[in-house]
């Protein structure tokens, strides 16, 4: 990969630079800011712009790399001897909605359901926690527990694309 400059909302940044901000975007994925970067001789020019175009390369992988995309994200729940285990954004998250601080009928709960969810869809339940409490979250896992596969992955991986609008929208350049 070279080192072209380029001007990302009115601010210079190296491709590695670039790599480097937007790669965490899609959970541990610093291939979608790589392949915008390898597919457009021109860059975005806005949050929204980039927001549609890391969508848009998520969207065309094979549903074989969708599925280890989801599979990269955590289980909702932090017990405190596993937080080290979660990126920066995953746990801020996690926190935001209180999922830190769960008692322990309520981490049971979700344990319970996060390995029910894992054994039927093969992936994590996924949920855009920004803005929830802990009791809705609990809900949704509940509830999507019962879609049938295709559903919750299309489910999942609209979630997937609600976390990264949000965590684009967190970025400060």
């Amino acid at each position: 990969m070279s080192n072209k400059i380029f001007n990302v909302f009115n601010r210079k940044i190296t491709e590695s630079e670039f790599i480097e901000i937007f790669g965490s975007i899609y959970e541990h994925s610093p291939w979608v800011p790589e392949n915008i970067i390898k597919n457009n001789s021109i860059l975005p020019d806005t949050i929204e712009k980039l927001g549609l175009m890391m969508k848009e390369e998520v969207n065309k992988i094979s549903d074989e790399k969708k599925l280890a995309l989801l599979c990269l994200h955590p289980e909702l729940g932090i017990k405190k001897n596993k937080s080290k285990k979660l990126t920066f954004s995953s746990k801020h998250e996690q926190k935001s909605a209180g999922l830190d601080r769960c008692s322990e009928k309520e981490f049971s709960i979700l344990s319970k359901y996060n390995k029910l969810y894992r054994e039927k869809f093969k992936f994590p339940f996924i949920i855009a926690v920004t803005g929830l409490d802990r009791s809705q979250i609990i809900n949704q896992i509940k509830i999507r527990v019962e879609n049938n596969y295709k559903d919750e992955f299309l489910t999942a991986i609209s979630e997937v694309h609600k976390i990264a609008k949000i965590r684009l929208n967190n970025i400060a350049l």
